[in-house]
Parts: structure tokens; sequence; C-alpha cells
């Protein structure tokens, strides 16, 4: 019996309705990473979450030595050298496929189930390979569409560095605001998955950032602009596996411990923490926003609800809202962990910590998304075999049937809440970790670590049990 079931009878009733009334609207371009099939979290898993959550966060802090997690984190097993790098032509041939998308965005269906390029960038690009960097690393550094191009631009006479400077004091200030148009138009604008718009939108922005690159020099502009390069950066330092240079300019592939690279990581500016945890607060509020506790809260009655177009402003300000009270807290818990133990400049301390959240970011991107990426991933390899609607079967995956049974039923419900409760309690513990290692390099002593990280670790509990809560709680729209 599923969590909505145990809520009573008038909750499954409400959504049932509501789920009918949608169904009768007429014409709805549908947001391709949206929850697709409900299965709402059995109540018990995130209550039993969060005091798991609490416990082990109280063990990490005050049994674990932070000197032997320090040395185990700086072990790295050499894996392989790889003879050639490759980046630029992977680059190109990304980009070759980014214009076969936009082709099959403005010529193919206009349903963006059958269109690839929504699903693409929906759910294969933003969900799927998000999940990817956090466990290989950064293979986006490969696999975007504008260091090929660059490159090519190079040869026929583009500085390297660019023409231009990006003034220092902007920080990454670009990038937290393309991030935050980039979560508002997934999450607030109308119609994100319509191909045609969606072929506008996507196309600007590449010109966009090539101009950029073009102008300030890849470097600077991927580090502080362009917020895929940044996001999926941050993502990949949680990655077991780690590239480095030999002398020869030969890459080095080495294999180290879950988070090894996120302790060791530079501080972040001001504006670098803000970016992460508006990254982790835009899918919280994608959640979040679907609850029938929010919808009460903006007087919208979920079995009448009036569709996106009504709710531009009031989700506008409930993402910026959330976001803005993610970085307050976090601020709060790390300036009271630092006047418990007595120490360290807050700004340096605010910047090293906030690599802890990482973690809890893609855990959340994972159970948020699991279910629409497995069955929207099935969408896509269809898609993808008849991209502009003419009968092809490129790959073989035209006529496959969408398996939806991949989120029916008591077993593979079983499976699902587990892999989402699991992936939360297991990254906050990671969190933890991690946040205890950085705080042991900052303070040199083991007992003013533990004292610094107790507020942040109840903040990262109570996060965990509201990121329990929000796949349980019953949801419309």
């Amino acid at each position: 019996m599923t969590g909505l079931a145990r809520r009573g009878r008038p909750w499954a009733l409400a959504v049932l309705a509501a789920l009918a009334w949608s169904g009768d609207c007429g014409q709805a371009l549908a947001h391709a990473s949206d929850r697709g099939h409900v299965l709402l979290l059995p109540t018990q898993y995130y209550l039993f979450g969060g005091m798991l959550a609490v416990a082990l966060s109280f063990l990490i802090l005050v049994f674990l030595p932070a000197d032997g997690i320090d040395r185990q984190a700086g072990r790295r097993l050499r894996l392989v050298r790889l003879p050639f790098d490759g980046r630029a032509a992977a680059s190109l041939l990304s980009f070759l496929f980014f214009v076969g998308l936009l082709v099959a965005g403005a010529f193919g269906s206009r349903d963006p189930l059958s269109n690839p390029l929504p699903l693409i960038i929906w759910t294969l690009l933003w969900v799927g390979l998000t999940l990817v960097q956090g466990v290989l690393g950064n293979l986006w550094a490969w696999l975007n569409p504008w260091y090929g191009p660059w490159r090519v631009l190079m040869r026929a006479g583009v500085p390297e560095t660019g023409w231009l400077r990006l003034p220092a004091w902007l920080g990454m200030g670009p990038a937290v605001l393309l991030l935050f148009a980039f979560a508002w138009f997934e999450l607030v604008y109308p119609a994100p998955d319509d191909p045609a718009r969606l072929v506008v939108a996507v196309s600007a922005y590449w010109l966009f950032t090539m101009v950029g690159i073009v102008l300030f020099g890849h470097r600077a502009w991927t580090r502080r602009v362009e917020f895929l390069s940044v996001f999926f950066g941050m993502i990949a330092r949680l990655s077991l596996f780690a590239v480095f240079r030999d002398g020869q300019g030969r890459a080095i592939v080495t294999l180290g411990l879950p988070g090894h690279k996120l302790s060791d990581s530079q501080a972040l500016p001001a504006s670098g923490v803000v970016f992460l945890l508006l990254a982790l607060g835009s899918v919280s509020f994608d959640g979040f926003m679907r609850t029938f506790f929010w919808l009460d809260l903006i007087g919208v009655n979920p079995l009448e609800f009036p569709g996106r177009s009504a709710l531009v402003a009031p989700n506008t300000l409930g993402l910026a809202a959330m976001a803005v009270a993610l970085c307050t807290a976090f601020v709060l818990a790390v300036r009271l962990g630092e006047a418990i133990a007595g120490g360290a400049a807050p700004a340096r301390a605010a910047g090293l910590l906030v690599w802890s959240i990482v973690p809890i970011a893609l855990a959340y991107h994972f159970s948020h998304y699991l279910v629409a990426f497995a069955i929207n991933g099935q969408y896509a390899l269809a898609a993808l075999s008849d991209p502009l609607v003419r009968g092809w079967d490129l790959f073989g995956t035209a006529g496959m049937h969408v398996q939806a049974g991949v989120a029916l039923g008591a077993q593979s419900a079983w499976i699902i809440w587990n892999a989402q409760a699991l992936a939360i309690i297991g990254a906050h513990v990671l969190a933890v970790i991690i946040a205890h290692l950085i705080a042991y390099r900052l303070f040199g002593s083991a007992q003013r670590a533990s004292l610094s990280q107790i507020p942040l670790a109840i903040l990262m509990v109570a996060y965990t049990v509201f990121g329990l809560w929000l796949l349980s709680a019953p949801t419309a729209g």
C-alpha cells in the first residue's frame, strides 16, 4: 500500500480527480522531466530516514577520527595513462549532434514525447548526464558543443584568452543569473517542452556562449559564466575518478574514495556558494511547488489547477525564496559553528564547506527524477531513431513500446522507494564526512572541527527530512 493510500481515501480521490481533470483540458505540452507516474514514498521512510541521519551524524562527528579520514581521502590509485586527449574531436561530434537536434526540434513532431530535442535536453542531459558526471567525472568537458568549434576558430586566428577580460568583481555572478534563468524556464515558464520554443532558447544560448568564449576565452567563460560547465564541473568533483596531466601532457586517470576531490577543492567565492545552493534549491522547489501545501499557500485548489500560466508570478517568487532561504540557513549554520568552535574567516569557511553540499545535490537530482528518467529515457530512445517522424528506424528503437511497468507494481515501487531513501540518507552521511574533514583542515583540531559542524549537521538532517517528505507528499499540477 502506498503512502498516498495510507493518508486516507479523500487524499487519494483528490489526486485522482486532479489527474483526471488535467487530462481533459485539451492540448498540453507536458514537461518531459515531470513525474509521469507518481510513487509517493511511505511516511515511515522519511521518519526513519530522519532519525537515522541524526544518529549517523552524531556518530561521525564524535567517533570518527578526522586524521584517519584525511589520510584515506588523500590516497589515489593510478589506473591508466591515455595516449591522446581527443577532447576537440569529441566536442565537434557533439556539436554536429546538437545541430541535428535543432533540425529535429524545428521540423519534427510538436509532441514533446516524440521530438528528441526536449527529451534530450530535459531527460538525458539535465538528468542523465548529471548523474553520470557524479560517477565517472567531467565528461561534459569533452561533450559540450563549444570547445571543438572554439578550437577550430583558434586555428583561424582567435586568441586563446580572447580579446577582453572578465572583471574579477563579477565572480560567478553571471553563472548564478543564467542558472536561475534556466531553472525558471524549466519550472515556471508555461511551455518549456514546446520543441519550437526550445529551439529558439537553445540556439540563442549556444550563440551567446560561443560569442562569450571568443571574446573572453574558453577557460574564463566556462568557469564563471557558462552555467552548465560550472554546474557539471562541481558535480564531477564527487566522482571516484580524477584526471591529471603528466609532464608530457598525457592524461592519467586515477581512482579514489567518493568525494575525495571535494575535500581538496579551493574555496568558492560568495557567488559560487550561491550558485551551488541555487542548484540544490531549484530541484527541491521542483518538487515543493507541486505539493498541496504550496498550492494551498498560494491559494490554488488542487482540484481546480489553473495551469502553469496562471502560476508564473507565485512560482517565480517561490523559486527565488527557496534559494534565498537555503543560502541564509547555510551561512548562518557555518557562522554559528565558527562561533561555537572559535576561529576561521567566515567567507573562506563557507566557500570550502559548501562543497559538502554536492553529494546532497546529486542525491536529490537522482531521487526527484528517478521515475521520470526511467520512463522518459525510453521515449528518448524511440524519438532518436525517428527524429523527424518520417518512419525511419536509425537505431532499431523507433517501434519500441515504452514500458511504464518499470515504475508500476509493488516490487518496482519497493525498489524505487528504497533507492530514493538510501540515496538521500547516504548522501547526507557522505556530506557530513566531507564537511567534517574540511572543518578539520580549517581548524587543525578534531574537537574544534566537531563543534563547528554541529549546526551544519543539524541543517543537513533537517534538509534530509524535508527531501524525504517531498517524495512522500501528495502532488498536483
